[in-house]
């Protein structure tokens, strides 16, 4: 047994079966062990940012983690958009990157690079092994890293003798899954506290509190004292639904968050950070938290946030009161023209039980979060770091996470020329993801930006860097180039039919809605 063997099979004792590769011929011990370890899959994608990005909407949608394989540094950095936004989101992954070997460091060969530092800003856990026989031992230590709450990226670095020299070490075995630290009961009786005030109050949620049972606390919460119940713009998961509390999500735009919480005395953070804006603007403040208001901290992203709330539900003495679950009640199908409003009844009209959505519309997807409050129960994923190109990765892991459900994404046409890739993945891996490609032919999200930051009226070179309707990109042919079956819709009658029949069936499949 190699080095590359030895950690593949370290992996798979630890119920990582799941890796998202892009190998180069520092790799290839750990390509040839592959055939040794069938118990580990190996997902070829064909971009390093579809690897990350899927590695990201696995893990949001697993309890088990995810691997990635990088071809040294230079891979490594095509991939840390989207480990960016793993980052951002708590995302558990362990990156393997391979190096050269030991002996050619010295040489500065034309591919090398200082991997660590490629690494670092998106890592919470960096090594690189010494010999073959340290990686079990890395190995674990990688996964143990990985795994601390809320979750997070490790990479171990492999040089190619590493994996290719024998390894006299066994596998190394199961590392301890860490508990989620308790919060204080100082910290809870001070929040149980400032509840009891009767002040105006409202709780931010933001990491487990977001699932079904943590965002059904929170609302027992909010109905026993009168509180609004938030989410941040951009989380990870969120459980919605027919059946499931309905957590107000906060605006975009630093504005509307600021008039969102004026006359809140008392924000509760609970698993997530307090608002502040995406970019500066001219005028406005980067704090979005009211002067007036206090902000008390119940639980970091990380701790039990859901035992937290529990646990101010016994000190107000609220355990008997209810919390507030959706109906079920679908929109009829949409008529009239082709829009981002008409898109949004569509998918709530439509949406399949259980369903798994990854969302990336950007500017057109204003109206998805409210038409699809009281459809069929989903999760809800989110581009939580701001780097754009998520959705088409994101919902590749997610159905490679979730097999048995259907998943959705809701792709912005710009934003999704970054990763297009992942649809040859959900092709060779027959992924059962619905893609509705939401083409309005330009980043338009650029031309709100620009006004917003008083750059004056754009000019035509201006205009040209913010529209790609010059050539217009035809998603219907790329899609059917990568193997997904795919169509362009114009009208809403022509997206009702072609999104009941997609959903209807096996994926992957896409649809181009011209907008």
């Amino acid at each position: 047994m190699n080095g590359a063997e030895s950690l593949l099979r370290t992996l798979v004792n630890n119920n990582i079966t799941t890796c998202f590769t892009n190998p180069g011929t520092s790799e290839m011990q750990f390509v040839a062990a592959a055939d040794r370890v069938p118990d580990m899959r190996c997902v070829l994608c064909l971009a390093e940012g579809v690897a990350s990005g899927a590695a990201d909407g696995y893990s949001r949608m697993s309890e088990d983690l995810p691997a990635t394989l990088f071809h040294l540094g230079p891979g490594l950095a095509n991939g840390l958009a989207n480990l960016h936004n793993a980052m951002r989101a708590g995302s558990p992954i362990v990156n393997i990157v391979g190096d050269h070997a030991t002996s050619h460091k010295q040489y500065d060969a034309p591919l090398a690079s200082d991997v660590a530092a490629y690494a670092k800003p998106v890592s919470a856990w960096i090594r690189e092994s010494r010999t073959a026989a340290d990686i079990p031992a890395d190995a674990v230590d990688a996964i143990t890293a990985a795994m601390q709450p809320p979750g997070h990226i490790a990479t171990l670095i492999i040089p190619a003798d590493c994996s290719w020299n024998p390894c006299p070490a066994e596998p190394g075995q199961k590392a301890p899954r860490p508990a989620r630290p308790k919060v204080a009961d100082e910290t809870v009786k001070e929040v149980a506290e400032a509840l009891r005030t009767g002040e105006p109050a409202a709780l931010l949620l933001g990491d487990h509190a977001l699932l079904e049972e943590g965002a059904r606390l929170a609302s027992v919460i909010g109905n026993h004292v009168n509180a609004r119940v938030f989410s941040h713009t951009f989380t990870s998961r969120i459980t919605r639904g027919a059946g499931r509390t309905s957590i107000e999500r906060l605006p975009y735009f630093p504005e509307a968050i600021i008039e969102t919480l004026t006359g809140i005395r008392h924000l509760i953070v609970a698993g997530a950070k307090p608002p502040v804006g995406f970019f500066a603007y001219p005028d406005l403040p980067s704090n979005l938290v009211p002067e007036d208001c206090r902000v008390h901290h119940l639980a970091a992203a990380g701790e039990n946030v859901v035992d937290a709330l529990a646990r101010v539900i016994d000190e107000l003495g609220a355990g008997g009161v209810s919390p507030t679950l959706m109906p079920l009640e679908k929109p009829s199908l949409p008529t009239g023209k082709l829009s981002p409003e008409t898109i949004a009844l569509s998918v709530a009209a439509l949406m399949p039980e259980n369903a798994v959505v990854a969302e990336e519309a950007i500017s057109s997807g204003g109206s998805l979060i409210p038409a699809t409050a009281t459809t069929e129960p989903h999760d809800w994923m989110f581009t939580t770091g701001g780097a754009i190109g998520q959705g088409l990765p994101n919902a590749t892991g997610a159905a490679l996470a979730c097999p048995d459900r259907k998943v959705l994404c809701l792709q912005a046409d710009g934003s999704g020329m970054y990763s297009l890739q992942a649809l040859w993945t959900q092709a060779r891996e027959s992924l059962d993801v619905t893609t509705v490609v939401l083409a309005n032919r330009k980043y338009r999200i650029l031309n709100i930006e620009y006004q917003r930051v008083g750059a004056g009226a754009p000019g035509a070179r201006a205009r040209s860097m913010m529209d790609i309707d010059n050539p217009d990109l035809d998603w219907a042919s790329l899609a059917n180039g990568m193997g997904v079956p795919a169509c362009r819709v114009t009208t809403t009658d022509e997206l009702n039919r072609q999104l009941a029949a997609y959903l209807a069936e096996p994926g992957p499949n896409l649809i181009e809605a011209v907008i």
